[in-house]
């Protein structure tokens, strides 16, 4: 129980008020000369003696038509300025296996072995043309009779060799835009920096749940036969009735597209075209993948540690 005399403290009209409001609606008693209530009082009837702020007199409301619209940003240009995209492109690169490097304290570095092979800008996408800012790049060596005949006559156009894989790279605005037939070599990048680079994982086949999603399977004691690495019970009974969609079941794991942020450059030969990263790149071994300037740490180089 709380005093109703409390509420005095408010201005004298508005304690009156509510002090009648509540012996209107809550049981009251009489305990050493203090009045409390028993039971909840009523808001509504306490809110309805809170002053009603009026508008200062002489103020002018504007119309409808007067008020300005609001902003709209859904609009495909609106999308372009939210979206995170980087200043500038990147590269395709085939990953040739990891090894060990040694830094000159001694120390051991585990790195990836990345070859940049006659990479170059082929083609510019821009918003008037395309709705957006992209930069085609196409990378190693094909026989012509391997290729189709429409991907043919667009390096043909161009006056660019035939590629072995061609991508597009995404850019911020026009400055990122490369011109047709640039070589990007292994030195658009530097030590120390940071990037993310983007491949597909090593594919693994139909896989059970052990180990596609680390069950520990059934006892492997008396009573469970042949049974041991199976996934056990799947849904319920009458209710639902059905087996929930997106349960961990057995089915085709890896293949994927994998993107690995952060990834720093340990060491550049430009002479051979090949670059050292920090740590594993997803992908088997003689994989395309793509590299280019980290997203969270864009223009950042630390020592390497």
């Amino acid at each position: 129980m709380r005093p109703i005399a409390s509420f005095l403290s408010r201005p004298a009209a508005t304690a009156v008020l509510c002090v009648r409001s509540l012996l209107n609606t809550a049981q009251t008693s009489r305990i050493g000369g203090r009045i409390y209530s028993t039971a909840v009082p009523d808001v509504k009837k306490i809110s309805s003696t809170i002053p009603i702020l009026e508008p200062p007199p002489g103020a002018v409301m504007p119309s409808r038509e007067d008020r300005p619209l609001p902003v709209l940003f859904n609009s495909p240009e609106a999308a372009l300025t939210r979206k995170q995209l980087r200043k500038r492109p990147g590269v395709l690169a085939i990953k040739k296996g990891m090894q060990s490097y040694f830094t000159a304290d001694g120390r051991q570095i585990p790195v990836t072995v990345l070859v940049v092979d006659r990479v170059q800008a082929t083609c510019n996408r821009t918003v008037a043309q395309n709705g957006y800012y992209a930069v085609e790049v196409g990378a190693g060596a094909r026989n012509p009779r391997n290729l189709t005949k429409p991907e043919l006559g667009h390096l043909t156009k161009l006056g660019i060799p035939p590629k072995a894989k061609l991508a597009q790279f995404r850019v911020k605005d026009e400055s990122g835009l490369l011109p047709v037939g640039t070589n990007i070599t292994v030195d658009f990048f530097q030590e120390g920096q940071f990037v993310d680079i983007k491949g597909t994982g090593k594919g693994k086949g139909f896989s059970g749940v052990m180990k596609r999603h680390g069950f520990h399977g059934l006892p492997a004691s008396h009573g469970v036969s042949v049974a041991h690495r199976s996934a056990g019970s799947t849904g319920g009974s009458q209710d639902p009735g059905r087996v929930l969609k997106g349960k961990k079941m057995a089915g085709r794991m890896g293949g994927k597209s994998v993107t690995t942020q952060n990834i720093q450059v340990v060491k550049i030969f430009p002479e051979i075209g090949v670059m050292f990263v920090k740590g594993p790149v997803p992908g088997p071994k003689e994989a395309w993948v793509r590299v280019q300037d980290a997203l969270k740490k864009e223009g950042v180089v630390a020592p390497i540690k």
